[in-house]
Protein backbone atom coordinates (compact mmCIF):
# COMPACT_ATOMS: atom_id res chain seq x y z
CA UNK A 1 0.00 0.00 0.00
CA UNK A 2 1.10 3.54 -0.66
CA UNK A 3 -0.04 6.92 0.62
CA UNK A 4 -1.59 9.36 -1.83
CA UNK A 5 -1.19 13.13 -1.85
CA UNK A 6 -4.58 13.66 -0.17
CA UNK A 7 -3.75 11.40 2.75
CA UNK A 8 -5.69 8.33 1.66
CA UNK A 9 -4.17 4.90 1.25
CA UNK A 10 -3.95 3.35 -2.17
CA UNK A 11 -3.88 -0.40 -2.70
CA UNK A 12 -2.16 -0.07 -6.05
CA UNK A 13 -3.55 -0.08 -9.60
CA UNK A 14 -6.76 -2.01 -10.30
CA UNK A 15 -6.25 -5.51 -11.63
CA UNK A 16 -7.37 -6.72 -15.03
CA UNK A 17 -9.78 -9.19 -13.42
CA UNK A 18 -11.94 -6.41 -12.04
CA UNK A 19 -13.48 -5.97 -8.58
CA UNK A 20 -14.24 -8.67 -6.06
CA UNK A 21 -17.34 -8.50 -3.88
CA UNK A 22 -16.29 -11.42 -1.69
CA UNK A 23 -15.53 -10.21 1.87
CA UNK A 24 -13.11 -13.10 2.36
CA UNK A 25 -11.10 -12.06 -0.69
CA UNK A 26 -11.13 -8.46 0.47
CA UNK A 27 -10.22 -9.32 4.07
CA UNK A 28 -8.13 -12.51 4.06
CA UNK A 29 -7.90 -12.51 7.86
CA UNK A 30 -11.49 -13.74 7.85
CA UNK A 31 -10.80 -16.90 5.83
CA UNK A 32 -9.95 -19.09 8.87
CA UNK A 33 -13.35 -18.27 10.34
CA UNK A 34 -15.14 -19.46 7.21
CA UNK A 35 -12.99 -22.61 7.05
CA UNK A 36 -13.72 -23.55 10.65
CA UNK A 37 -17.42 -22.74 10.33
CA UNK A 38 -17.90 -24.78 7.18
CA UNK A 39 -16.19 -27.71 8.92
CA UNK A 40 -18.55 -27.36 11.89
CA UNK A 41 -15.53 -26.94 14.18
CA UNK A 42 -16.82 -24.96 17.16
CA UNK A 43 -13.55 -25.06 19.16
CA UNK A 44 -11.71 -23.52 16.19
CA UNK A 45 -14.46 -20.92 15.71
CA UNK A 46 -14.39 -20.07 19.42
CA UNK A 47 -10.60 -19.77 19.43
CA UNK A 48 -10.71 -17.50 16.37
CA UNK A 49 -13.24 -15.19 18.03
CA UNK A 50 -11.10 -15.11 21.17
CA UNK A 51 -8.28 -13.62 19.14
CA UNK A 52 -10.22 -10.60 17.91
CA UNK A 53 -8.97 -7.19 18.90
CA UNK A 54 -12.09 -5.02 19.00
CA UNK A 55 -15.85 -5.00 19.38
CA UNK A 56 -16.14 -3.79 15.78
CA UNK A 57 -14.24 -6.85 14.57
CA UNK A 58 -16.56 -8.99 16.67
CA UNK A 59 -19.57 -7.38 14.99
CA UNK A 60 -18.21 -7.95 11.50
CA UNK A 61 -17.31 -11.56 12.21
CA UNK A 62 -20.70 -12.30 13.80
CA UNK A 63 -22.47 -11.02 10.71
CA UNK A 64 -20.37 -13.08 8.33
CA UNK A 65 -20.73 -16.27 10.36
CA UNK A 66 -24.50 -15.81 10.45
CA UNK A 67 -24.54 -15.78 6.66
CA UNK A 68 -22.95 -19.24 6.32
CA UNK A 69 -25.54 -21.94 5.63
CA UNK A 70 -25.78 -24.74 8.17
CA UNK A 71 -23.80 -23.16 11.03
CA UNK A 72 -26.90 -23.32 13.21
CA UNK A 73 -26.25 -27.05 13.63
CA UNK A 74 -22.97 -26.78 15.50
CA UNK A 75 -23.99 -23.52 17.18
CA UNK A 76 -27.04 -25.22 18.70
CA UNK A 77 -24.78 -27.93 20.11
CA UNK A 78 -22.30 -25.37 21.44
CA UNK A 79 -25.05 -23.30 23.05
CA UNK A 80 -26.43 -26.40 24.77
CA UNK A 81 -23.05 -27.67 25.92
CA UNK A 82 -21.73 -24.31 27.12
CA UNK A 83 -24.73 -22.51 28.66
CA UNK A 84 -22.54 -20.01 30.51
CA UNK A 85 -20.85 -18.70 27.37
CA UNK A 86 -22.81 -15.86 25.73
CA UNK A 87 -21.06 -16.14 22.37
CA UNK A 88 -22.61 -19.34 20.95
CA UNK A 89 -26.10 -18.19 21.93
CA UNK A 90 -25.59 -14.73 20.40
CA UNK A 91 -24.15 -16.21 17.22
CA UNK A 92 -26.95 -18.76 17.00
CA UNK A 93 -29.57 -16.06 17.48
CA UNK A 94 -28.09 -13.99 14.69
CA UNK A 95 -28.06 -17.04 12.44
CA UNK A 96 -31.78 -17.50 13.19
CA UNK A 97 -32.33 -13.86 12.23
CA UNK A 98 -30.57 -14.43 8.91
CA UNK A 99 -32.62 -17.58 8.22
CA UNK A 100 -35.80 -15.66 8.91
CA UNK A 101 -34.79 -12.71 6.80
CA UNK A 102 -33.89 -14.97 3.88
CA UNK A 103 -37.43 -16.37 4.03
CA UNK A 104 -38.97 -12.92 4.23
CA UNK A 105 -36.68 -11.59 1.44
CA UNK A 106 -35.71 -7.97 1.01
CA UNK A 107 -38.95 -7.03 -0.72
CA UNK A 108 -41.24 -4.32 0.57
CA UNK A 109 -44.01 -5.60 2.87
CA UNK A 110 -46.74 -5.57 0.22
CA UNK A 111 -44.77 -8.11 -1.82
CA UNK A 112 -44.21 -10.57 1.07
CA UNK A 113 -46.76 -13.38 1.57
CA UNK A 114 -48.49 -14.14 4.87
CA UNK A 115 -46.70 -17.50 5.02
CA UNK A 116 -43.34 -15.79 4.57
CA UNK A 117 -44.18 -13.35 7.36
CA UNK A 118 -45.27 -16.17 9.66
CA UNK A 119 -42.02 -18.09 9.21
CA UNK A 120 -39.98 -14.89 9.40
CA UNK A 121 -41.53 -13.91 12.72
CA UNK A 122 -41.14 -17.43 14.09
CA UNK A 123 -37.39 -17.41 13.48
CA UNK A 124 -37.05 -13.92 14.94
CA UNK A 125 -38.93 -14.89 18.09
CA UNK A 126 -36.61 -17.87 18.54
CA UNK A 127 -33.68 -15.49 18.20
CA UNK A 128 -35.20 -12.94 20.55
CA UNK A 129 -35.64 -15.52 23.31
CA UNK A 130 -31.94 -16.35 23.21
CA UNK A 131 -30.95 -12.69 23.03
CA UNK A 132 -33.08 -11.67 26.02
CA UNK A 133 -31.19 -14.22 28.11
CA UNK A 134 -27.77 -13.14 26.89
CA UNK A 135 -28.45 -9.43 27.38
CA UNK A 136 -29.79 -10.02 30.89
CA UNK A 137 -26.73 -12.04 31.87
CA UNK A 138 -24.18 -9.99 29.90
CA UNK A 139 -25.51 -6.43 29.42
CA UNK A 140 -22.34 -5.35 27.62
CA UNK A 141 -22.48 -8.09 24.95
CA UNK A 142 -22.41 -6.10 21.70
CA UNK A 143 -23.32 -8.90 19.22
CA UNK A 144 -26.46 -9.71 21.20
CA UNK A 145 -27.66 -6.09 21.35
CA UNK A 146 -26.88 -5.61 17.67
CA UNK A 147 -28.91 -8.69 16.77
CA UNK A 148 -31.73 -7.35 18.95
CA UNK A 149 -31.84 -4.26 16.74
CA UNK A 150 -32.62 -6.60 13.85
CA UNK A 151 -35.28 -8.52 15.76
CA UNK A 152 -36.85 -5.25 16.92
CA UNK A 153 -37.14 -4.11 13.32
CA UNK A 154 -38.44 -7.39 11.96
CA UNK A 155 -40.95 -7.87 14.77
CA UNK A 156 -42.05 -4.24 14.40
CA UNK A 157 -41.47 -3.34 18.04
CA UNK A 158 -41.32 0.35 17.20
CA UNK A 159 -38.91 3.25 17.11
CA UNK A 160 -38.71 3.79 20.87
CA UNK A 161 -37.83 0.16 21.63
CA UNK A 162 -35.19 0.05 18.88
CA UNK A 163 -33.61 3.24 20.20
CA UNK A 164 -33.69 1.87 23.74
CA UNK A 165 -31.75 -1.18 22.60
CA UNK A 166 -29.24 0.93 20.71
CA UNK A 167 -28.73 3.15 23.75
CA UNK A 168 -28.13 0.13 25.96
CA UNK A 169 -25.43 -1.06 23.58
CA UNK A 170 -23.84 2.36 23.04
CA UNK A 171 -23.60 2.91 26.81
CA UNK A 172 -20.97 0.17 26.78
CA UNK A 173 -19.69 0.50 23.21
CA UNK A 174 -20.18 4.00 21.77
CA UNK A 175 -19.81 4.50 18.00
CA UNK A 176 -20.32 0.79 17.23
CA UNK A 177 -20.52 0.99 13.44
CA UNK A 178 -22.56 -2.12 12.73
CA UNK A 179 -25.14 -1.24 15.38
CA UNK A 180 -25.36 2.23 13.89
CA UNK A 181 -26.08 0.86 10.43
CA UNK A 182 -28.84 -1.32 11.90
CA UNK A 183 -30.54 1.56 13.70
CA UNK A 184 -30.25 3.71 10.58
CA UNK A 185 -32.44 1.18 8.77
CA UNK A 186 -34.98 1.37 11.59
CA UNK A 187 -35.29 5.17 11.52
CA UNK A 188 -35.88 5.31 7.74
CA UNK A 189 -39.50 5.78 6.56
CA UNK A 190 -39.77 2.19 5.27
CA UNK A 191 -39.60 0.95 8.88
CA UNK A 192 -41.75 3.65 10.43
CA UNK A 193 -39.20 6.43 10.76
CA UNK A 194 -38.72 9.63 8.79
CA UNK A 195 -36.09 11.24 6.62
CA UNK A 196 -35.56 13.86 9.31
CA UNK A 197 -34.81 11.07 11.78
CA UNK A 198 -32.57 9.17 9.36
CA UNK A 199 -30.41 12.14 8.37
CA UNK A 200 -30.41 13.39 11.94
CA UNK A 201 -29.17 10.07 13.31
CA UNK A 202 -26.50 9.79 10.60
CA UNK A 203 -25.16 13.26 11.37
CA UNK A 204 -25.34 12.54 15.08
CA UNK A 205 -23.13 9.49 14.53
CA UNK A 206 -20.66 11.41 12.37
CA UNK A 207 -20.43 14.34 14.80
CA UNK A 208 -20.18 12.38 18.03
CA UNK A 209 -17.58 9.87 16.85
CA UNK A 210 -13.84 10.55 17.16
CA UNK A 211 -12.16 11.96 14.07
CA UNK A 212 -11.21 9.15 11.72
CA UNK A 213 -14.07 6.86 12.73
CA UNK A 214 -16.07 4.96 10.12
CA UNK A 215 -19.27 6.44 11.54
CA UNK A 216 -19.28 9.31 9.05
CA UNK A 217 -20.27 6.79 6.38
CA UNK A 218 -23.74 6.75 7.96
CA UNK A 219 -24.27 10.10 6.24
CA UNK A 220 -23.62 8.47 2.86
CA UNK A 221 -25.83 5.51 3.69
CA UNK A 222 -28.71 7.81 4.67
CA UNK A 223 -28.48 9.68 1.37
CA UNK A 224 -28.38 6.37 -0.52
CA UNK A 225 -31.56 5.27 1.28
CA UNK A 226 -33.20 8.56 0.30
CA UNK A 227 -32.09 8.06 -3.32
CA UNK A 228 -33.61 4.59 -3.34
CA UNK A 229 -36.96 5.99 -2.27
CA UNK A 230 -37.19 8.62 -5.02
CA UNK A 231 -38.70 8.20 -8.47
CA UNK A 232 -36.47 7.93 -11.53
CA UNK A 233 -35.16 11.35 -12.44
CA UNK A 234 -35.74 12.78 -9.00
CA UNK A 235 -33.20 10.35 -7.55
CA UNK A 236 -30.35 11.50 -9.81
CA UNK A 237 -31.20 15.16 -9.27
CA UNK A 238 -31.17 14.62 -5.52
CA UNK A 239 -27.69 13.09 -5.51
CA UNK A 240 -26.34 15.82 -7.80
CA UNK A 241 -27.53 18.49 -5.39
CA UNK A 242 -24.78 20.65 -3.90
CA UNK A 243 -26.20 20.34 -0.40
CA UNK A 244 -25.93 16.55 -0.61
CA UNK A 245 -22.44 16.79 -2.08
CA UNK A 246 -21.30 19.11 0.70
CA UNK A 247 -22.86 16.89 3.36
CA UNK A 248 -20.98 13.91 1.93
CA UNK A 249 -17.74 15.87 1.68
CA UNK A 250 -17.85 16.92 5.31
CA UNK A 251 -18.69 13.40 6.49
CA UNK A 252 -15.85 11.89 4.46
CA UNK A 253 -13.33 14.45 5.74
CA UNK A 254 -14.09 13.76 9.39
CA UNK A 255 -14.17 9.99 8.92
CA UNK A 256 -12.36 7.81 6.40
CA UNK A 257 -10.40 10.68 4.79
CA UNK A 258 -9.28 12.12 8.11
CA UNK A 259 -5.56 11.70 8.94
CA UNK A 260 -6.54 9.89 12.13
CA UNK A 261 -8.38 7.14 10.25
CA UNK A 262 -6.87 3.70 10.75
CA UNK A 263 -8.25 1.22 8.20
CA UNK A 264 -10.09 -1.71 9.72
CA UNK A 265 -12.57 -4.34 8.56
CA UNK A 266 -15.35 -1.78 8.25
CA UNK A 267 -13.30 0.70 6.21
CA UNK A 268 -13.96 -1.13 2.94
CA UNK A 269 -17.71 -0.84 3.38
CA UNK A 270 -17.44 2.79 4.48
CA UNK A 271 -15.32 3.78 1.48
CA UNK A 272 -17.67 1.92 -0.84
CA UNK A 273 -20.61 3.86 0.59
CA UNK A 274 -18.90 7.17 -0.13
CA UNK A 275 -17.66 6.05 -3.56
CA UNK A 276 -21.18 4.96 -4.49
CA UNK A 277 -22.88 8.10 -3.19
CA UNK A 278 -20.47 10.51 -4.86
CA UNK A 279 -20.72 8.52 -8.11
CA UNK A 280 -24.50 8.73 -8.13
CA UNK A 281 -24.16 12.50 -8.11
CA UNK A 282 -21.41 12.53 -10.77
CA UNK A 283 -19.06 14.04 -8.18
CA UNK A 284 -16.13 12.15 -9.65
CA UNK A 285 -13.27 14.06 -8.05
CA UNK A 286 -14.85 13.48 -4.65
CA UNK A 287 -15.29 9.77 -5.38
CA UNK A 288 -11.68 9.37 -6.52
CA UNK A 289 -9.92 9.05 -3.13
CA UNK A 290 -12.37 6.39 -2.06
CA UNK A 291 -11.81 4.33 -5.21
CA UNK A 292 -8.06 4.85 -4.80
CA UNK A 293 -8.27 3.30 -1.34
CA UNK A 294 -10.47 0.44 -2.51
CA UNK A 295 -8.69 -0.75 -5.62
CA UNK A 296 -10.62 -3.92 -6.49
CA UNK A 297 -12.27 -4.30 -3.07
CA UNK A 298 -15.97 -3.74 -3.71
CA UNK A 299 -18.79 -4.47 -1.26
CA UNK A 300 -22.10 -6.11 -2.10
CA UNK A 301 -23.95 -3.22 -0.51
CA UNK A 302 -24.60 -0.62 -1.87
CA UNK A 303 -23.46 -1.69 -5.39
CA UNK A 304 -26.19 -4.35 -5.57
CA UNK A 305 -28.71 -1.53 -5.91
CA UNK A 306 -27.52 -1.03 -9.50
CA UNK A 307 -28.46 -3.44 -12.34
CA UNK A 308 -24.95 -4.80 -12.89
CA UNK A 309 -22.85 -4.23 -9.81
CA UNK A 310 -19.53 -5.23 -11.35
CA UNK A 311 -19.79 -3.14 -14.50
CA UNK A 312 -21.24 -0.25 -12.49
CA UNK A 313 -18.30 -0.32 -10.09
CA UNK A 314 -15.82 -0.44 -12.98
CA UNK A 315 -17.52 2.38 -14.87
CA UNK A 316 -17.71 4.62 -11.82
CA UNK A 317 -14.16 3.85 -10.75
CA UNK A 318 -12.81 4.71 -14.18
CA UNK A 319 -14.72 7.99 -14.30
CA UNK A 320 -13.49 8.91 -10.83
CA UNK A 321 -9.86 7.95 -11.27
CA UNK A 322 -9.71 9.63 -14.68
CA UNK A 323 -10.15 12.93 -12.82
CA UNK A 324 -6.71 12.31 -11.32
CA UNK A 325 -5.16 12.16 -14.76
CA UNK A 326 -4.71 9.25 -17.13
CA UNK A 327 -7.20 6.50 -17.89
CA UNK A 328 -7.48 3.64 -15.43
Amino acid sequence: MTSTTDGTTSVGPPSSSGPTFDPYDNTPELVPLRTAAQAGDWPAVRAWFAGLGSVDELGTASSLLADIAGVENFLERAAAEQPGDPLPRALLAERYVYIGWDIRSGARAQHVSQDQFAQFHDWLRRAEQLLIEVCAEHPDHAPAWTARLMTARGLQLGQAEARRRYDRLSAHHPHHYRAQTQLLQQVCPKWGGSWEAAHGFARECATAAPDGSNSGALVALAHIERWLDLDSGEDAAYMRGLSVRDDLRHAAQVSVLHPAHRPDWNSIGAHNAFAFAFSLGNHWADAAPHFAFLGDRASESPWHYLPDKKSSFLKCRKAALDTRGGAR
